[in-house]
């Protein structure tokens, strides 16, 4: 009986950028100078904190399947299914897709060992920005190095985009993740579809 209860409840969720599907779909630029950007909604995703050396970190590395990543920047895993990004030395953020369970076998991991694993699906959004102006539409309001010499693809960091504070994933060649709180969500898709709009127009020779 519970489970069904749950499962009805399911689908009502709302993702922070529902509203704004028409105008997502709709800013799209085509062609060689093309950007899209799209919301990847509910996606799982779970803060985890353990120090490096101990056997917490241990445990939760191997619960997550891909490991931990070891330095600022680095990404374990990708973004094809599971993947863990580096928050700071003891502190990650797991991401997997929409249904991952994930929960309970890293609380399990854990045990009583000093450490965190938290539930933070709800916490944050998942904005896909794409194309061959993907980058180009960053560095309007990113103040990050986002050069491919420097900003290369399995790459994460905490950054801004304009004032807002967004952890920023170079998934893929021309594809970038951001991850900004559920709230600011509206205001970094609306920020986004504004930068994206001169790429629609002709490049001036």
């Amino acid at each position: 009986m519970a489970e069904q209860v749950l499962t009805e409840i399911s689908v009502l969720r709302t993702s922070p950028l529902a509203h704004l599907q028409s105008a997502l779909e709709q800013g799209a630029v085509q062609g060689d100078r093309g950007v899209s950007v799209s919301e990847i909604a509910f996606m799982t995703q779970i803060g985890l904190r353990a120090e490096p050396g101990t056997a917490a970190h241990v445990a939760l590395a191997a619960a997550t399947g891909v490991g931990l990543p070891a330095a600022v920047g680095q990404v374990a895993g990708d973004a094809n299914g599971t993947a863990v990004l580096w928050s700071g030395p003891d502190e990650f953020l797991l991401v997997a897709p929409d249904g991952t369970e994930f929960l309970d076998d890293l609380l399990s991991a854990l045990g009583q060992e000093p450490g965190q694993v938290v539930d933070l699906s709800a916490n944050r959004t998942v904005i896909e920005l794409s194309g061959p102006s993907a980058r180009a539409v960053l560095e309007k309001g990113c103040p990050a190095d986002l050069h491919p010499r420097s900003f290369t693809k399995g790459t994460a960091i905490t950054t801004v985009l304009g004032p807002v504070p967004v952890l920023l994933w170079k998934s893929a060649e021309d594809t970038f993740r951001l991850l900004p709180r559920a709230s600011f969500a509206d205001y970094t898709a609306r920020w986004l579809l504004d930068a994206m709009a001169e790429f629609a127009s002709a490049p001036i020779d």
